[in-house]
């Protein structure tokens, strides 16, 4: 079957993951998630993308970006990959591939995901029993979202701006997201569009990509009734104009 092809949109918001080969560690030690951040911070420099949210876990990736061109995006993970690739091989003196040759990702509707998004990827240490609290993991965006941590890394989204006037106003509403368990439905949500490449928002969302590409394709639910509908349709990467809301 052939591949889906990914959807990357000019300055629209994109969930990226990206896993271990056979899902094998990618960081060993302290070292090693200092060293991919460090190139993340300079990727994104050089690419024109913004990082709003991102967690490094042991065996996967994932981040939560805004190209400024669609095209970036691939540019900014070949470069990283690369670079993180050399510096991992010669560190733990191995040979080969490291990731797996394709990264999954999912078009994020921000007026209706992005929030959401923001949860499920900082609280990846939580639901692997890592930590109990996101503060306590060292390696995500956490900190700098709900805590005001300082970061060369997060830009933040227009839509975390808007939850309150000032930054300890944001933060202090951003932790308030966290005391409530993140919902089976939208953990749901996010897998299935990443797992096939599918954009995640609302109908009308969904409707603009459609109209823009001339062609409709529907998701594969796993055991989900049809017509659960928020997952949809999804686009060859190019830069395609979208509605604002």
């Amino acid at each position: 079957m052939p591949r889906r092809p990914r959807t990357h949109l000019d300055g629209q918001p994109l969930h990226i993951v990206q896993r271990g080969h056979n899902r094998d560690a990618c960081f060993l030690i302290e070292e090693d998630y200092q060293a991919y951040l460090g190139w993340l911070a300079e990727a994104l420099k050089t690419s024109g993308c913004q990082l709003h949210a991102y967690v490094l876990m042991t065996n996967h990736v994932h981040l939560l970006i805004t190209p400024d061109k669609a095209e970036s995006v691939p540019k900014l993970l070949i470069s990283l990959g690369r670079r993180y690739v050399q510096y991992f091989n010669r560190t733990h003196k191995r040979t080969g591939t490291l990731w797996d040759s394709r990264y999954k990702s999912s078009l994020i509707q921000a007026e209706t995901y992005l929030l959401t998004c923001m949860r499920y990827i900082e609280l990846n240490p939580v639901r692997a029993g890592m930590t109990d609290d996101p503060a306590h993991y060292r390696w995500s965006s956490y900190r700098s979202n709900g805590l005001g941590q300082a970061s060369e890394l997060v830009t933040p989204h227009p839509a975390y701006l808007e939850l309150g006037q000032d930054a300890k106003e944001r933060q202090s509403f951003y932790r308030k997201l966290f005391r409530a368990h993140l919902d089976d439905e939208a953990i749901d949500d996010i897998r299935l569009a990443l797992s096939q490449s599918l954009p995640l928002g609302n109908s009308r969302f969904h409707a603009a990509i459609t109209e823009a590409m001339g062609e409709r394709r529907e998701a594969r639910p796993r055991g989900r009734p049809k017509g659960s509908g928020k997952i949809g349709m999804v686009a060859d990467q190019q830069q395609l104009e979208l509605p604002k809301d």
